[in-house]
């Protein structure tokens, strides 16, 4: 098969965890160590989320005074860079030395006129207490928003619309190359007045830019990696359950949080009613029982409703 594998943020850095180089690269490895399991045989695509990374780099580019901060597009490549090499050099030393990786900067077209510009949705960076965080919004001029019990910074993230470097992923992946590209949702990027290609203030959603990369690739699995095994109904209530199975008409209709389980949902359900292909949101640990349909949430246009596991 051909896989797309989105990785989550904790699949990098665990919520409050210190940002440290040392702690991304055992999550790194940990990954790595499951991904490893279903290469043979398999063609993959490996993106995954730079929120936390690209947050910490515009900190310590702020607390530089002598220059301006670099602007958001910028930092995403700086993160796609290094989190690309974590993952080929820890997938490197579990696979066998003839199995080429490449990590490609990837830019990814938005709208300059899509609505997400006026309202700030996606969090970077670390958590914060209300307190932090409002003292940092009335410093540096941020926007913020709840995350669980904490606060983080929140930006621009337009809809992405065209991966512009799909045909040499495309290469790569035929000659045999486990590619990692679009990572946290690849650079965002628009055409201005002048038609040139420039770089745009926003971090894309890794899981929409995911979806868009499955669906140009005609990946036959879109795999959305989370730290939960499934998506829930009634989360952390005593009636919670998980659903095994779902149509992407009636699993958009159960209404999951903007600012979590959302946007995967969101990401699955349009690469199945676009694709007629399976899109799974589950555990990374499970990956082998997902690519055999055993473990996670599978969104198909297969059948219709819903099916709860028991």
């Amino acid at each position: 098969m051909r896989i797309v594998i989105a990785l989550g943020g904790n699949a990098l850095l665990r919520r409050g965890e210190p940002m440290t180089a040392d702690n991304q690269r055992d999550n790194v490895r940990t990954a790595a160590q499951q991904i490893a399991q279903i290469t043979s045989g398999n063609e993959l695509v490996i993106a995954h989320g730079n929120g936390p990374q690209v947050g910490l780099l515009a900190l310590q580019g702020a607390a530089y005074k002598d220059v301006a901060p670099y602007p958001l597009d910028v930092l995403g490549a700086q993160t796609e860079g290094m989190i690309g090499y974590m993952i080929e050099q820890e997938l490197g030393n579990l696979l066998p030395y003839d199995v080429p990786f490449a990590t490609l900067l990837t830019q990814v077209k938005v709208d300059a006129d899509d609505p997400a510009f006026g309202h700030p949705t996606k969090p970077i960076g670390p958590v914060y207490t209300k307190e932090d965080a409002e003292r940092f919004a009335k410093e540096k001029g941020w926007s913020i928003a709840p995350d669980g019990d904490k606060y983080r910074r929140v930006v621009a993230s337009p809809r992405p619309l065209h991966i512009f470097e799909i045909r040499p992923i495309q290469w790569l992946i035929e000659h045999g190359t486990i590619v990692i590209c679009a990572g946290g949702g690849g650079i965002p990027t628009m055409y201005d007045k002048d038609h040139k290609l420039v770089g745009v203030e926003a971090v894309i959603d890794k899981d929409l830019c995911s979806s868009l990369l499955a669906h140009e690739l005609a990946a036959d699995l879109l795999i959305i990696a989370t730290d939960v095994d499934a998506a829930y109904v009634d989360w952390g209530k005593p009636t919670q359950r998980s659903i095994a199975k779902a149509h992407p008409d009636e699993l958009e209709k159960l209404g999951f949080a903007a600012g979590s389980m959302g946007p995967k949902v969101q990401a699955a359900s349009e690469f199945a009613r676009e694709t007629g292909k399976d899109a799974v949101i589950g555990a990374l640990a499970d990956i082998i029982a997902i690519t055999e349909a055993r473990a996670g949430t599978r969104v198909s246009v297969g059948e219709p409703g819903i099916r709860y596991y028991s």
